[in-house]
């Protein structure tokens, strides 16, 4: 069971990728990656993990956009993804690249500081 959760977690952030990317024409929707689907045991619940490139305005923007535009990309999933049950889903904003940078980026000041 645990294998087929992941294969269709997968195909799920595929599917959700190209309809952000071909078929949502909302003008509030920003620059989205999706990063990853997780879903629940059941495969009833489908949390999508986002990433924005923008700054807090643009992302609260493009999330309001993501959310309006839910039931349409849980329809076209419907037809897509060959399932008993549709999963409802989820946007969650996933700002790990993010934290990532910069944490890089105060390690590389404490380089530059002690070299100095």
């Amino acid at each position: 069971m645990r294998y087929r959760r992941l294969r269709v977690q997968d195909q799920l952030r595929e599917e959700v990728s190209q309809i952000l990317f071909k078929d949502i024409r909302d003008p509030g929707l920003g620059f989205v990656t999706v990063i990853e689907v997780r879903l629940t045991e059941d495969l009833k619940i489908a949390k999508v993990y986002c990433s924005i490139y923008g700054d807090d305005a643009e992302k609260a923007k493009t999330m309001a956009a993501l959310n309006r535009s839910k039931g349409y990309i849980k329809f076209l999933l419907g037809q897509r993804v060959k399932l008993k049950y549709t999963p409802d889903i989820f946007f969650v904003l996933d700002d790990t690249s993010e934290k990532a940078a910069r944490i890089e980026e105060i390690l590389r000041r404490e380089r530059d500081a002690k070299a100095d």
